[in-house]
């Protein structure tokens, strides 16, 4: 999901439907008054992003090898409230929780996967999960916020959590309906304008408009997949097939049809804020090549990942933790070198973002490497009758969540309602 993002809260009637879409904040950067806590990555407001970017840090770490700085996951751990629940950001801990505190399920899904990764912190998750599945919706997804309409990012990014607790997400179910059913119902047939796609969230009317980012989300979640996808061996291109009722494993395929169209051009995904010219979107492509792995199509995911490496580096200076963590698990995904993603080493970026990691062994570092280079090599081998390049080379928050990076499942990265 399109971790990425500077947002600022839209008025709650956007948000129930509009909802998981982060806002545009006016101006993301901290003045000489403020001070954030140290032990959080990145260096702008944390209001509307905390716990998503400082999740989707410890969880790109983790990937590839990195010990997080205690203080970090004890930061992190600690913005949790006695419900379970995670906001945006928690200023003052020592407070409880109250109703005023918008929490939410993107947040609380994505700290859910990022401690679940390190380890050691089941009393946190346990609780984080409980919550999520005591706000579930009647037809099986999440929204945004507790009982805001089911959207495809908010229920993919819980399916992540519950799949990186441990749990089945079909058995989450309210009555008969599970997230794969909301999911479903949430995917567009395969004939007319944006076959295959995953809406965000049905208009007023009903009707679904096919979604770049939700397409993305869907498709992992689909899969019953989280913010971190293995390496898959590739499958023969997706089609968008119906089929009749179409099982999730069929709308994850259709979706990837459609993004691989999509990106069939410019290599990118487009975004266009109110008011402006399209413009490429980085976030989004990542979680696109992140989509089309899952799926196995590593082929089809070439040609964006090699845009992402010529293109992205300023992008992702000027967005922070966030957008270096899913440019990291895009490489992930596809078996690329996040230490050589273009000539740039996203691990040493990312953490220069935050508190220094405990240190890791060359041994370890180079042993990532190596694996990370091995997967490549054999993907490529895999495909032999593609572009030989391959080998160099997301949110998924709702409202009021904005990575200061591109997933999401925020703003500079991405707007959850943007069309593609």
């Amino acid at each position: 999901m399109n971790v990425r993002r500077s947002a600022a809260v839209l008025a709650a009637a956007t948000a129930v439907i509009g909802a998981a879409a982060p806002a545009v904040a006016a101006d993301p950067s901290p003045s000489a008054s403020q001070a954030f806590p140290a032990a959080l990555y990145g260096s702008t407001d944390p209001t509307y992003d905390g716990v998503w970017r400082q999740s989707l840090a410890l969880l790109a770490q983790d990937t590839v090898g990195v010990k997080p700085a205690a203080e970090a996951v004890d930061w992190l751990t600690g913005q949790q409230c006695a419900n379970g629940a995670f906001a945006p950001y928690r200023a003052d801990t020592a407070t409880a929780c109250d109703a005023k505190l918008m929490v939410d399920t993107n947040n609380t899904a994505a700290a859910v996967q990022a401690l679940a990764a390190l380890g050691g912190h089941d009393a946190v998750t346990d609780k984080a999960v409980a919550w999520l599945k005591s706000v579930q919706n009647k037809d099986g997804g999440w929204g945004y916020t507790p009982g805001g309409a089911s959207d495809t990012n908010s229920t993919s990014v819980v399916v992540g959590a519950l799949t990186a607790a441990g749990e089945k997400p079909e058995d989450a179910r309210k009555g008969d309906q599970g997230p794969y059913d909301a999911l479903v119902k949430l995917a567009l047939p395969c004939k007319g304008d944006g076959a295959g796609a995953f809406a965000f969230q049905p208009d007023k009317k009903g009707n679904l408009a096919a979604n770049a980012d939700a397409t993305a989300a869907g498709v992992v979640g689909a899969l019953g997949k989280g913010l971190v996808v293995e390496p898959a061996k590739q499958d023969e291109a997706a089609a968008c097939s119906d089929s009749g009722y179409p099982s999730a494993q069929q709308a994850a395929a259709n979706g990837a049809a459609y993004l691989t169209e999509a990106l069939a051009k410019d290599g990118h995904l487009d975004s266009a804020l109110p008011g402006s010219t399209d413009q490429p979107d980085y976030g989004n492509t990542a979680d696109a090549v992140v989509a089309l792995a899952a799926q196995g199509q590593a082929a089809q995911a070439k040609k964006p990942l090699k845009w992402l490496t010529q293109n992205s580096s300023a992008w992702a200076a000027q967005s922070g933790p966030a957008a270096y963590a899913q440019l990291i698990l895009a490489a992930h995904a596809t078996g690329t070198n996040p230490r050589d993603f273009g000539g740039a080493d996203l691990v040493k970026q990312l953490n220069a973002t935050g508190p220094a990691p405990r240190t890791a062994s060359a041994d370890s570092e180079n042993a990532e490497d190596a694996k990370d280079s091995e997967n490549a090599e054999n993907a490529e081998d895999k495909d032999s009758g593609s572009d030989s390049d391959s080998g160099n080379v997301w949110w998924m928050a709702g409202v009021g969540l904005a990575a200061g990076a591109g997933i999401g499942f925020l703003l500079s990265s991405r707007n959850k309602r943007r069309q593609p």
